[in-house]
């Protein structure tokens, strides 16, 4: 996907990518599913956010919403068979969001086939979930920038569960890598955004990348 080369402005860069985004071909069904990954505390949730406005309300899918205490990264078959199957049959689907507080899973909340839909949260370029996405982007900031980010922000009273997060999120970036697919990098700017080629259109066959979760070593 290439992108143009200019000085990052928030509201232009946004909008390009809204524009281009809306020009991928479908791949799920008729909707463009499209992937914002990155580490905890990255900025994903914002990003995808400002893009949903910028895609004129594309809905956003927060896989926070299928995670759980019990399953941090478990949720592949819940998305599957709530989202992405309804969805490639052109059918409106329906998930039921769990509720961290209450600790279980809520009432199906729909989601109608659009033409764009924003899956947002760390994980959402597994390999499971990639060959029904028409975009895959990646927030780039590193996993300690990320986690103090994420920390802070969640405060003492989360202390704990950032303890177990920070494992679980090491274990399953390390067998199954969503930053060398990425087809665009994102990184936040003192104001606005910067979208970059990803490792997934920059690495060519006279060319080797680490497989990783962190910036890529090419050489």
């Amino acid at each position: 996907m290439p992108v143009a080369r200019h000085p990052p402005n928030e509201e232009t860069t946004i909008h390009e990518l809204a524009s281009r985004l809306r020009h991928l071909p479908p791949s799920c069904g008729p909707v463009r599913l499209i992937g914002v990954d990155g580490h905890a505390g990255s900025g994903k949730s914002t990003f995808a956010g400002q893009l949903a406005t910028a895609l004129d309300g594309a809905p956003v899918l927060h896989l926070d919403d299928f995670a759980s205490h019990d399953a941090l990264f478990g949720w592949t078959g819940r998305l599957l068979s709530q989202v992405v199957e309804p969805l490639r049959r052109g059918e409106p689907a329906a998930y039921t969001p769990y509720d961290w507080h209450a600790r279980r899973f809520g009432a199906p909340l729909p989601l109608p086939p659009a033409p764009v839909v924003l899956v947002e949260g760390v994980g959402a370029g597994r390999r499971a979930l990639r060959p029904h996405l028409a975009a895959l982007l990646w927030m780039e900031l590193t996993r300690e920038e990320s986690w103090t980010r994420g920390q802070r922000r969640d405060g003492e009273e989360q202390r704990d569960f950032w303890a177990g997060w920070v494992q679980a999120e090491r274990r399953h970036f390390a067998e199954d890598p969503s930053r060398p697919y990425a087809d665009l990098l994102v990184r936040q700017l003192a104001e606005g955004y910067e979208v970059l080629p990803g490792p997934a259109n920059t690495v060519g066959p006279d060319q080797v990348f680490t497989q990783g979760d962190g910036p890529a070593a090419v050489c």
